[in-house]
């Protein structure tokens, strides 16, 4: 029957077609927290994955992402300007790298995409429309989110995603210090098997 040839030729289709999910980060512990929950219930084998994080223009405005030596004797200095910009640069692969250490783990193939900007919301959501992504995954109270933030409420970024992205979000809530959890709570769930298969190389201009 040529109707039924044609579904079944289209769940063929979609059966085999690979996903492409991102993981934002911003170098937060709720996004290292994101990247081992995405990992243990949602990855799959296939999946082209995407460690996606917007790293801001300014250093300062990533000042307290993490332990890193941004003093310079006259940050007023082109020179010295450069400086700063270049050991954050560094900084921040190497924390995004860490990040990933979850998906190197379990055999999971994943590329880091990297790109500036001084509004992460809107950037986030364009390099999720750029990327063509079939879902992206965050932490809910990462990306400089307060923590004083009420009880189950998102913060700014996760909830302009959550609004405005053109693929669906996940966004994976941090376990809050005072229910005796933590990010190590992940470590109580078994670990999922992965058969890992090759996956072809995205093709996509953000590789710059």
């Amino acid at each position: 029957m040529p109707l039924s040839s044609s579904l079944q030729q289209q769940q063929h289709h979609h059966q085999g077609a690979h996903r492409k999910i991102a993981i934002a980060v911003d170098l937060s512990d709720e996004s290292a927290f994101a990247v081992k929950w995405a990992v243990v219930n949602y990855l799959r084998p296939g999946d082209n994955v995407i460690l996606l994080h917007v790293r801001p223009t300014s250093v300062l405005y990533g000042a307290d992402w993490g332990s890193v030596d941004l003093s310079v004797e006259d940050n007023t200095d082109e020179e010295s300007q450069q400086k700063l910009e270049d050991d954050f640069d560094a900084f921040t692969s190497t924390k995004a790298s860490d990040l990933a250490q979850p998906l190197v783990d379990a055999h999971i193939p994943f590329k880091i995409h990297i790109v500036k900007d001084h509004d992460m919301k809107e950037r986030l959501c364009l390099e999720v429309e750029r990327l063509g992504l079939s879902a992206v995954i965050m932490g809910s109270r990462g990306f400089g989110a307060s923590r004083r933030t009420y009880k189950g409420r998102l913060g700014s970024v996760s909830d302009y995603c959550v609004h405005h992205c053109v693929c669906p979000v996940v966004v994976v809530r941090y376990p809050d210090d005072k229910d005796g959890g933590g990010a190590d709570d992940l470590d109580q769930v078994p670990d999922k098997e992965f058969t890992v298969k090759p996956i072809p190389e995205i093709d996509d201009e953000a590789q710059s």
